[in-house]
């Protein structure tokens, strides 16, 4: 098995992060990392999509169609399989994933939480959009310092919260991404260092009136790039859906029968077996 952070850039169309994330750009220069263009599902909305990037199903069947549906997940998802097989998670992320993944509904009193009795044994969860990205990553980096988990999501909002504000053509969305960016290129070294594959993607894209939810590609169309080619890559010519993603993730996590989709064309190594046995 291998490590793994799983990074949601809320909001980020995959336009946008081409010409905003050049850390990510440069990774896939050099031939460190791969990109691919992903259509996000229907409706094109955020906790509807939290859950298809964790479970492989789309809305209209995993149940989630609305960010009004506040519930714990009722259907295999990676943090409950991981759970299963033993492997420690941890989550820097919206509240929603608490509700999702632990308990509805969520309170503050949750805001950190160390073995909790969940599927994300260990995390940090904010409720306020304008949240920083740069304390949410540094948020994660402690939970990686202090836990050492097998798999940690990270999900910043700021990208989002800017799109709505100012639309998704905006200077001001622009500069979010850009912000992301660069945090990528503080972090990731280090993470990679320590061992961890990870994977950077978005739920949903914005439309230049600040909005999301339908088929129009500024909404749908999302970046997905693998870091760690030495653990999991795609053939060049990999066409992944968004509900490929959840299964990726468990294969290289080493999950066994997850019983999830996972993209044509996965060629994967037998990386460094970092991680629990």
């Amino acid at each position: 098995m291998t490590k793994m952070v799983f990074i949601l850039l809320d909001g980020l169309r995959h336009g946008t992060a081409r010409d905003c994330l050049g850390y990510m750009e440069g990774l896939v220069a050099a031939g460190e990392a791969q990109v691919y263009e992903v259509r996000s599902e229907l409706p094109s909305i955020s906790r509807p999509l939290y859950e298809t990037l964790m479970s492989g199903l789309p809305p209209v069947v995993h149940g989630v169609t609305s960010n009004a549906v506040v519930r714990r997940s009722k259907v295999r998802n990676v943090f409950s399989l991981a759970t299963e097989a033993g492997l420690a998670t941890a989550a820097a992320a919206y509240h929603w994933y608490f509700e999702l993944y632990n308990q509805a509904p969520f309170s503050p009193e949750f805001r950190h939480v160390e073995d909790f009795p969940g599927d994300i044994r260990h995390g940090s969860f904010y409720w306020a959009d304008p949240y920083p990205d740069d304390h949410l990553f540094a948020d994660a980096d402690v939970l990686i310092r202090r836990h050492d988990p097998d798999f940690l999501l990270l999900h910043p909002m700021n990208i989002d919260d800017a799109g709505h504000r100012y639309g998704g053509a905006s200077r001001e969305y622009r500069n979010a991404a850009r912000n992301a960016g660069d945090l990528l290129a503080r972090y990731l070294p280090q993470w990679r260092q320590a061992g961890y594959a990870v994977l950077v993607t978005s739920d949903h894209g914005m439309s230049d009136d600040g909005s999301h939810g339908g088929p129009h590609e500024t909404e749908t169309h999302v970046p997905l790039y693998t870091v760690g080619a030495d653990v999991f890559t795609l053939a060049p010519d990999a066409k992944p859906a968004q509900t490929d993603i959840a299964g990726l993730a468990c294969a290289v996590l080493g999950i066994a029968d997850h019983g999830l989709p996972v993209p044509e064309g996965v060629l994967r190594s037998e990386g460094r077996g970092h991680g629990r046995a």
